[in-house]
């Protein structure tokens, strides 16, 4: 993990201060979630949880990055552009990290607990998995492979994190044609619903454009219902980060083919040989949005 992001933990913490006391402004408000203290606490052991794995992990990450960027194609002088241009495919590599999260459930195994949530405020931004060190690096390799030197996709990619923080709230409203271009708290509060018209939409990092060129845009229209689509009734932190894990291990207990043991692994969220369960883009499709 980058210096800049154990730099921001104390701002995390006054940030989170500063908007716990508008929410409680706002208490009564029936458009304002704000904060429960489970939840919150639940959200901060993730973020602790995360920080503690990443860093044992990243030793492992990083001498991979290396090797890779030692078989580079090019190699990409430290300059202006350069940095403009590792900010557009640093950015890339993030929604298809973070679009694969969400349509093959592996990846979403780990990414889950950062949607279990049933409010929305910057302490959700820390509800971060304790799988996604071992399962997100692979995004960013190509990067290394392209001549990008580690420290400068390592850098990008703190700063993508920094970024995505501050978007985690009900405190902003729209952005005007900032929304056109960036990721805001608009875009993302609908990310975080489990309504069905926005049900794995708006998987931007920084910038929104790639959901827009790639279909899966969609603008904060109706009220979010946060969390998940079964929501989890437990804020013990071990549950939130393996439960998903462990209902693929039951799943494959009773998986009667290799290919449907490949399907419940692979498939996406919500897959299921006899139809029973619906996926994401099933659940649209029946509220026909």
């Amino acid at each position: 993990m980058s210096v800049l992001i154990y730099i921001a933990i104390p701002i995390f913490f006054v940030t989170l201060a500063i908007e716990r006391a508008w929410a409680s402004r706002h208490r009564g408000d029936p458009a304002i979630k704000g904060y429960s203290r489970p939840d919150t606490l639940a959200s901060l052991a993730m973020g602790t949880g995360n920080v503690i794995i990443a860093a044992a992990t990243k030793i492992g990450s990083v001498a991979l990055m290396v090797l890779i960027y030692e078989h580079r194609l090019f190699t990409l002088p430290v300059t202006w552009w350069t940095f403009l241009l590792l900010f557009l495919v640093e950015d890339l590599c993030y929604y298809t990290f973070h679009r694969a999260s969400h349509e093959s459930r592996f990846f979403w195994a780990a990414h889950v607990n950062h949607h279990s949530s049933q409010h929305y405020n910057l302490s959700t931004a820390l509800r971060q998995s304790w799988t996604t060190p071992f399962t997100g690096p692979w995004f960013w390799l190509p990067l290394c492979w392209l001549g990008f030197a580690p420290w400068m996709v390592l850098t990008q990619q703190a700063i993508s994190l920094l970024y995505q923080y501050w978007i985690h709230t009900e405190a902003i409203g729209r952005l005007g044609w900032l929304e056109h271009v960036f990721n805001t708290p608009s875009h993302h509060r609908v990310h975080h619903g489990a309504n069905p018209r926005y049900l794995d939409r708006n998987h931007a990092g920084i910038l929104i454009i790639w959901d827009r060129l790639f279909g899966s845009f969609e603008p904060e229209t109706e009220k979010v219902r946060y969390g998940l689509t079964t929501n989890l009734t437990s804020h013990h932190p071990v549950h939130i980060a393996f439960h998903e894990w462990r209902a693929i291990g039951a799943d494959l207990r009773q998986a009667r083919s290799l290919r449907e043991a490949f399907m419940y692994v692979f498939a996406p969220p919500g897959w299921s040989p006899d139809g029973s369960r619906k996926t994401s883009r099933q659940q649209r499709e029946d509220a026909g949005v």
